[in-house]
């Protein structure tokens, strides 16, 4: 429990917050927060969920509580984030503010994954690559050593050499996200690598590598901000042997889980995230086409060595098991072919295995591959491991090392799909999905888990040292069921749902206008929206309309009057970023500006004032029904006796509606209206839940004529 010194020193934080934050108000939600924050941190293993509204201070309550307990633990404090903005806030602004004003002198890093920072290598292979007459690869590399996918423009030899010179004069630190130059598609994975293609100490470029350096930072750090994926992707990985056969997870590229108190901020993405972390896929026609490269890379290697065995096999014993592998994923697509007719009418066909079961054939097959590819996998890792431990190889060797690294990647990706769809599914938890696609004309096979709570509770809850989890959004009005069992929340985890700080019944209005159609309509609905948009919008102030299908805002636009068109910009037709400044600076000249956005203009979009006085939002946020990760989960939970619809469905719905009416006010000082051009919260049974759910906005509800 926390000390009377511990507690001391959080009231004194906020002390002197109050007297040195510019333009600081009290606020009692940041109050309570911060005195959860402590009560979890200060509990070993404590957990508690946060919702705090838009004003409430979320970052500097949990920094107030977070710094005082972990200094007086001596553990770090780690922020997960799921966007690079907020990241940049708290390591440029948020962080060094709450330590000025303390007085404080601690070690901040900024932890992000490796594809985000330059590999130093890679970039002088690249830069190697363009010789003077232009041909690609290096000279006597084999084209499938060749680093360029495609001939390159001038633009991306132009990037290139700035990059590579900005970086050699010490002018850029390898931060991709801060690179002096544009980096196209194309060029990023060519001066950027992932693990597999990464040799660590191995590498000549080792202490030099942006990569690298950044993560001695972090081991040297109190505070670390870090992005969601990796902390997820470091908490997935085996750690050190936590004793007694129990399996110890995470501390590889982070701090151990037991030496760390984490805040998940904006944490309504972490069960979307957990599940990414468990998803696989393998496109068929392309892995038999890498496989056939890859034989041609290992002979490269063999040669290279000039070894007679690598992991206890000949080259040819090698090439049989490769065209063995390539065999059985043949074997399997042909199976699946013959069994699965798609409906040609289907523009996405999608086979979905009930309750995640595929056919036994399928599964047998699966069962063959899995056991093919990780034998595969052994000697391959053998291989690799004899090309990294040469001396004085040369460019091959660094191609070679890059390349079977990257090979060994794809291979486990596809070893996590094979096991997916051959293992049993426990009686008590919801199984895996699992489905196949077409993409163009290549089959795709994909498996993942259907709720991050399993995985969670595996990795995270009782292995930290204490969790907390904020947001804006995390509840379906202060019911926190669906997020709970989203994430596996231990019973014993505190959950809070804090009050705005602003007074929204004065300052905002929530309106449902009278409408003829329902969204199932789509076109007329579609229609309808037109009309009133152009009817009902202040076409020379700030709004903001949000879609949930590209089709839908399509359709709207081109039925809009011209003269209203060119007042809107819509989501697609430039960088979010670009149609926000836009938007931005005509409205400070004056001139009006509509954003038109889907759901992702629904979440993070700060605009003030007069910059957003409408929100409007088309139609409820409800989930696509085709999708095979929820429609599995909802099918195991009708399995069960329950109402997927109302357990997940609308609460979930009505999690994101709020959300998107959180984009409206911003500050004490804002006014506007929301409105929602979705009758089905009036004429359905479960609208009313979802109205009531919603904020204190002043409610006006039209009534149908």
């Amino acid at each position: 429990m926390l000390t009377d010194t511990t507690k001391d020193a959080i009231r004194a934080a906020y002390a002197r917050l109050k007297d040195g934050l510019p333009g600081f108000r009290a606020r009692a939600s940041q109050g309570r927060m911060i005195a959860e924050v402590a009560k979890a941190f200060g509990t070993t293993g404590g957990v508690a969920v946060i919702e705090a509204p838009t004003g409430t201070g979320k970052s500097m309550a949990y920094l107030i509580a977070g710094v005082a307990v972990a200094r007086s633990q001596k553990k770090k404090l780690l922020i997960a984030t799921a966007t690079v903005a907020l990241q940049e806030q708290l390591v440029q602004r948020d962080i060094p503010l709450y330590l000025q004003i303390n007085g404080i002198e601690a070690k901040v890093a900024l932890a992000k994954g490796r594809g985000r920072y330059l590999c130093p290598r890679n970039l002088r292979m690249a830069a190697n690559s363009l010789n003077d007459s232009g041909q690609l690869g290096l000279a006597g590399f084999d084209a499938d050593l060749a680093l360029w996918a495609k001939p390159p423009q001038p633009r991306d030899k132009q990037a290139l050499a700035r990059l590579n010179a900005a970086f050699d004069r010490g002018e850029w630190n390898g931060d991709m996200d801060s690179a002096p130059e544009t980096v196209s598609d194309l060029l990023r994975p060519m001066v950027t690598t992932s693990a597999g293609g990464c040799t660590n100490r191995k590498c000549g470029q080792f202490m030099i590598c942006p990569f690298f350096i950044a993560r001695r930072a972090v081991d040297d750090a109190e505070i670390i901000v870090a992005n969601q994926d990796l902390v997820l992707a470091d908490l997935t990985m085996p750690g050190e042997d936590g004793g007694g056969g129990i399996q110890a997870w995470g501390g590889v590229i982070l701090p151990r889980p037991d030496e760390t108190l984490y805040v998940f901020d904006e944490g309504h993405h972490i069960p979307g995230k957990a599940i990414e972390r468990g998803t696989a896929e393998v496109f068929m026609n392309a892995t038999v086409r890498q496989l056939s490269r890859l034989g041609r890379q290992v002979h490269a290697a063999y040669s290279l060595t000039d070894k007679q065995t690598l992991g206890k096999l000949s080259l040819d014993q090698g090439d049989a098991k490769l065209q063995q592998l390539s065999d059985a994923l043949e074997e399997l697509e042909k199976d699946i072919r013959l069994a699965w007719l798609p409906d040609p009418a289907e523009s996405e066909p999608m086979y979905r295995g009930s309750l995640g079961q595929l056919p036994q054939p399928w599964v047998d097959h699966a069962r063959l591959l899995g056991v093919s590819t990780g034998e595969v996998q052994r000697w391959l890792a053998a291989v690799r491991r004899a090309v990294v431990e040469m001396t004085d190889g040369g460019p091959t060797q660094e191609a070679l090392s890059r390349e079977l690294g990257m090979a060994l990647e794809r291979i486990e990706k596809q070893a996590r799909c094979w096991r997916a769809w051959s293992a049993s599914d426990p009686d008590e938890a919801p199984p895996l999905a699992r489905w196949v696609t077409i993409s163009g004309e290549q089959l795709v096979c994909h498996a993942s888990a259907v709720s991050a709570s399993g995985l969670l509770r595996n990795v995270l809850w009782g292995n930290a040292s204490g969790v907390v989890m904020t947001s804006a959004t995390l509840s379906a009005g202060g019911n926190f069921r669906g997020f709970a069992d989203s994430v596996g929340l231990p019973d014993d985890a505190a959950c809070l749902s804090l009050p705005s700080p602003f007074d929204l019944p004065s300052q905002a209005q929530l309106e449902v206008p009278s409408m003829r159609t329902l969204p199932d309509a789509r076109e007329a609905h579609a229609d309808e929206i037109s009309d009133w948009l152009a009817g009902n919008l202040d076409w020379n102030a700030g709004n903001l309309v949000l879609f949930t299908s590209r089709a839908k805002l399509d359709r709207v636009l081109q039925k809009l009057p011209i003269a209203h068109v060119r007042k809107v910009r819509a989501q697609g037709s430039l960088g979010k970023s670009q149609l926000v400044a836009e938007h931005c600076a005509d409205i400070e000249a004056g001139k009006g500006s509509t954003l038109f956005g889907l759901a992702s203009f629904g979440e993070g979009l700060d605009l003030p004032g007069k910059l957003c006085e409408t929100v409007v939002i088309t139609q409820l946020p409800f989930a696509v029904p085709t999708d095979p990760v929820g429609a599995t989960y909802a099918e195991w939970l009708e399995s069960r006796g329950r109402n997927p619809f109302i357990e997940v469905s609308v609460p979930e719905a009505t999690r994101l509606l709020t959300q998107y009416c959180g984009r409206l006010i911003r500050n004490e000082t804002d006014r506007g209206r929301i409105v929602l051009l979705d009758r089905r919260v009036v004429t359905r049974r479960y609208g009313s839940g979802m109205l009531r759910a919603l904020p204190p906005f002043r409610q006006v509800i039209e009534r149908n004529a």
